[in-house]
């Protein structure tokens, strides 16, 4: 028992103080029985007006239903019997919650009933029952799994001993480092400690270094720090590279032998003028008129990468390659993904392929998928595949122009069939050696990217078809699928209301196909409209994320019944998967494991998440660096976000995004409308809504935080 909550009991109390105190001490003994008197005297409760006020408080929280009467006068907290089992999610301010395996509502864990369980920890937890007017309320009784111990800080080191500090939003408290565990650590170094121990009593986790990273600020240390805080790796084992190296990049004959023979005839790689690792390259040759062969040939990855070995291992537990703003960390080692099995121009390469007999209406005669070896003549940037589109003059003008034409052909029907167009830009940057951002541009998708997108996806659809469309009285095997599920109907519908106010409409029921292409034909309508912007964001969080899974539900967004990812195997592990599993079942092989390959989407799932969130940081950390020295910059913007703490502005020039905290618009008292995506004030009805048009100035600029302040100019 608290000493300040003792002495309280002794004196004159409400019946609110004392309800909380009577409260507190069936929470921290969840399971025991007491009796009037045990209550008493636990409580110090030594006037009559106090025992009488807690007999009559005692009566309430039985009623409630929070307290079980076990007995005449014998009171236990009333858990129902109530264990639940899920995930922990731990708040900087103290606003604890636990989200039960099961589904249900989420659960406020105070800091003292939290076990110091950190964020996304596997939990067990007592659930206290729900009081009148009060959230449902809960107790960590034991931590059944740790989902992170490791956090990202700078250090500051005093004689004695070092503490982290740390930027994350979930930890509340610094973490406390004794010197001998301090791996030669000093103040300024960004380090990855690890959380050895959180004694009960202690305000403060206790950590040990595992990794110096090196200075804070230093660019590499930045983004090393990025990788590390979302739990990534930021640099590759020796002993996988040292596998890799031992790799022969020499082809047999024995091997061409054995594969169907691409090397005579035209083929060539479209990529970003940056890549490395080429995965996809295109052949195409005349048939007959009107008809012509096109291969799309994939990297052969998994001829090298053999099922269990360490590399292979090594590209499981990555999943991904990941891509923030100034590097690639890959998937497999650099000797595998930008030599071997990248499609370089003027080299045989293994290629997996799927070579279709196509009209220049883009209609399927025939397709068969073959181990096959090329020889690439050419690797043409996208640039440089546009500019042949757009004057018809340049290397294998011909080819490249067919391409297109069929590329066209095949995207025209696909949203013909439904398939939805979200045409969005990505923001990238010029950075220097040293990393330093000296200016942004904006990476549009245009007809040679369009044309490489389209047959991929074709390739994608085809194998997955091939495995997965089976006869109605067979049972396809086991094949990790790329599925995108319908639109959540309730954001479809807040969708539709939201629209509404600008003058457009949706329609929300019928046919998977009537839905899609009432959304297609709401994202042509606002096109070049000030609201464009505004209403895609909202028409995008409206839809589900597409996952890995081996239960195929289709692909939404792309109408697509069947499909998988087969086209990026140096890059995604999934790919991979279904290289191999392709090349068992085409050989009569038997289904595998459902367990095992669920698993493994999953994870593949996660990690594809993990990825997308540090590559999204990498970007917030270089937009912040990029406006560093723009403080007191006026710019024109546009809110990209509403939130009960303020407004998300994102400038027009440069697409970098900060906020104007709710406590900088003084003018009245604003309050949070969640469904229209606004702010409105309580006095004078202004109102502030995402979408609108708004004039900032740069405020601050937090590198350690990633987070820019703006302030509004009137």
């Amino acid at each position: 028992m608290a000493k300040k909550k003792e002495k309280k009991a002794g004196k004159r109390m409400t019946k609110k103080q004392l309800a909380e105190i009577v409260i507190h001490f069936f929470q921290t003994e969840p399971n025991n029985v007491f009796s009037l008197k045990t209550i008493f005297l636990a409580l110090r409760l030594t006037t009559h007006p106090l025992k009488m006020l807690c007999v009559d408080i005692l009566s309430d929280l039985t009623m409630d239903g929070y307290l079980t009467e076990v007995d005449k006068h014998k009171f236990k907290l009333n858990t129902q019997g109530k264990e639940l089992i899920g995930i922990f999610h731990r708040k900087s301010n103290g606003k604890n919650f636990f989200v039960p395996e099961e589904g249900g509502d989420p659960i406020f864990i105070a800091e003292r009933n939290s076990a110091h369980a950190m964020n996304n920890d596997k939990v067990r937890v007592i659930f206290f029952a729900k009081r009148k007017q009060r959230e449902p309320e809960g107790e960590v009784v034991e931590i059944l799994e740790r989902a992170n111990d490791t956090f990202v800080g700078t250090l500051e080191v005093t004689k004695s001993y070092a503490f982290l500090v740390t930027e994350n939003r979930t930890l509340a408290n610094d973490i406390f480092i004794p010197r001998e565990k301090l791996k030669g650590g000093v103040t300024g170094d960004k380090a990855l400690v690890k959380v050895i121990e959180w004694p009960d009593r202690a305000k403060n986790p206790i950590g040990q270094v595992i990794d110096i990273l090196g200075k804070a600020g230093d660019n590499t240390t930045e983004m090393h720090a990025i990788l590390a805080e979302f739990g990534l790796p930021y640099i590759y084992p020796k002993a996988v590279e040292a596998a890799a190296e031992k790799l022969s990049d020499v082809i047999s004959e024995e091997e061409i032998a054995k594969r169907e023979d691409f090397r005579e005839v035209t083929t060539f790689t479209i990529d970003p003028k940056d890549a490395k690792d080429f995965d996809d390259a295109l052949s195409v040759r005349k048939l007959k008129e009107g008809l012509w062969e096109v291969g799309v040939h994939i990297a052969d990855v998994t001829h090298y990468v053999k099922e269990g070995g360490i590399i292979d291992k090594e590209g499981e537990k990555r999943a991904t390659s990941v891509y923030l703003v100034d590097r690639t960390i890959p998937m497999l080692p650099e000797r595998l993904s930008n030599f071997i099995c990248s499609l370089r121009p003027n080299e045989e390469k293994l290629t997996y392929s799927v070579i279709f007999d196509i009209t220049d209406k883009g209609v399927i005669k025939d397709y068969r998928i073959k181990h096959t070896v090329i020889k690439s003549d050419r690797r043409f940037t996208y640039e440089e595949a546009q500019e042949i589109i757009e004057t018809g003059k340049g290397d294998y003008k011909e080819e490249v122009l067919i391409l297109d034409t069929i590329a066209k052909a095949l995207r025209e029907k696909r949203f013909a069939n439904g398939a939805i167009n979200f045409d969005r830009y990505e923001v990238k940057f010029d950075i220097d050696d040293t990393g330093k951002p000296l200016g942004v541009y904006f990476k549009v998708s245009k007809d040679a990217n369009k044309l490489i997108e389209e047959f991929m996806l074709l390739a994608n659809k085809t194998v997955a078809e091939k495995i997965g469309k089976v006869p109605k009285s067979q049972k396809p095997k086991v094949f990790p699928y790329r599925i995108h599920d319908l639109p959540d109907p309730d954001k479809l519908d807040n969708l539709a209301q939201f629209i509404a106010r600008f003058g457009y409409k949706l329609r929300t029921s019928g046919s998977k196909t009537d839905v899609s292409k009432s959304i297609n034909h709401l994202l042509d309508d606002i096109q070049g409209k000030k609201e464009e912007n505004l209403i895609e964001t909202v028409s995008i969080r409206a839809m589900q994320k597409a996952i890995y899974s081996t239960h195929n539900m289709g692909h939404y967004g792309l109408a697509f019944d069947y499909y998988t990812h087969f086209t990026s195997p140096i890059r995604r592990y999934p790919d991979m998967m279904v290289h191999r599993l392709l090349t068992r079942y085409l050989d009569g092989g038997r289904s595998v494991s459902e367990a095992k390959y669920e698993d493994l989407c999953d994870h593949s799932s996660n990690m594809e998440q993990i990825a997308a969130n540090a590559e999204r940081a990498s970007i917030k950390y270089k937009q912040v660096e990029f406006m560093m020295d723009k403080i007191g910059q006026v710019y024109d913007g546009v809110i990209s976000g509403v939130t009960e703490w303020g407004i998300y502005v994102e400038i027009n020039e440069n697409k970098c995004e900060g906020m104007i905290p709710i406590r900088d618009l003084d003018d009245d008292y604003y309050e949070f409308d969640e469904k229209n995506y606004c702010l409105r004030g309580r006095r004078k009805h202004g109102i502030y809504s995402l979408g609108d048009a708004i004039k900032i100035k740069t405020a601050k600029a937090n590198l350690e935080r990633k987070q820019l302040d703006f302030a509004l100019v009137e």
